[in-house]
């Protein structure tokens, strides 16, 4: 068992918030096969000659090196420029416990990618991955990536995208699995006219942990980065969210939003939130905003008088808060199996 320090804030805050990193306790594993893969690909040229080179954040040096070292999956993708669509399946199992991947995506057109964790197995598995993104000029890439590992889990996931002149990247987020979860998000915004969306969604229960750490840097002119963020913890489980706008020299008129919400579901539940804004440019436009609370008392009761139970009145509340992103995922049976997922773990 190692302990880490990992996910650290780009901008040092007070200790008080106990926020600018988070302390793990990890088994890093040896390197093993994961053979459980399964594409989905219609015209993408697709090897394995993945980048090494060093992210600008990412969860921290040793995590990094490790993924460098022990990878047993390495995925580049090179988009053509019509319109694609990509599925990526890792199932963990008896015989496939532990993930190191790299995933690179070059998206020269039109280009959605959906990437999906899943446990088939009650044993404690341990995911270790790199997403590293390139949007050509003019391109779009969506990009949809789904936690569904078990509750004894380690999900370790550093993601980095670089946004070109007028591309445009949407993420979607599902991120419900696993007894540790750690993101590290950051977009590279450099080119006149990129636009980057981020949607995401939590939910914590029993003892899990999430760690969110999303960043992006804003250099282009007329760039714009929106983050919305919803999330829901039961029991004892506790998030941290760091979500970090900056605003760099030569980015005139860019824009950039962001907003978290957390809905509390118990009284032991703890939610840690930071949003941030950093500016060394004139002429741009930053909003930030973060809330937790609890269920709404007037919307449960107004459920549970047209028959409901309470449970199911909470399940009904915290889905219809998800439904919005989750309706994001084209695929329905994906979006079934995740509302079917959500159902389970708050019963």
């Amino acid at each position: 068992m190692e302990k880490l320090r990992v996910n650290n804030t780009p901008v040092r805050t007070s200790r008080n918030f106990l926020i600018n990193n988070l302390e793990v306790e990890l088994e890093i594993p040896q390197k093993d096969e994961f053979t459980n893969l399964k594409i989905i690909n219609e015209k993408s040229n697709i090897d394995n000659n993945v980048s090494n080179k060093p992210l600008t954040y990412g969860m921290g040096k040793i995590l990094e090196e490790l993924n460098y070292e022990t990878a047993n999956s390495k995925i580049r993708i090179q988009t053509s420029n019509k319109k694609e669509n990509i599925q990526i399946i890792y199932e963990f199992d008896d015989n496939n416990i532990n993930l190191i991947n790299q995933i690179e995506i070059i998206a020269n057109g039109n280009t959605n990618v959906t990437i999906v964790y899943k446990s088939k197995t009650s044993k404690k598995c341990f995911h270790n991955g790199i997403i590293r993104t390139t949007v050509k000029e003019n391109a779009q890439l969506n990009v949809t990536i789904i936690n569904l590992l078990n509750e004894e889990s380690d999900n370790l996931e550093a993601i980095e995208n670089q946004l070109e002149k007028n591309s445009t990247t949407n993420y979607t987020i599902i991120d419900i699995g696993a007894k540790t979860s750690v993101s590290n998000y950051y977009s590279n915004i450099i080119g006149e006219n990129a636009k980057n969306d981020l949607k995401s969604i939590y939910l914590g229960i029993n003892k899990q942990k999430k760690d969110l750490n999303y960043i992006a840097e804003l250099k282009g002119e007329r760039t714009n980065i929106e983050i919305d963020v919803q999330g829901a913890l039961k029991d004892s489980a506790k998030k941290n969210f760091k979500g970090t706008i900056d605003f760099k020299k030569g980015c005139k008129k860019a824009k950039g939003n962001e907003n978290e919400y957390c809905m509390l579901l118990s009284n032991k539940a703890k939610s840690i939130a930071l949003p941030m804004l950093l500016c060394t440019e004139e002429d741009v436009e930053g909003n930030h905003s973060t809330a937790s609370g609890k269920v709404d008392e007037k919307q449960l009761f107004y459920i549970m008088t047209r028959g409901f139970s309470y449970k199911e009145a909470v399940k009904l509340i915290v889905k219809s808060k998800f439904n919005k992103i989750i309706d994001r995922i084209p695929d329905k049976n994906l979006k079934d199996e995740i509302i079917n997922e959500i159902d389970k773990r708050l019963d």
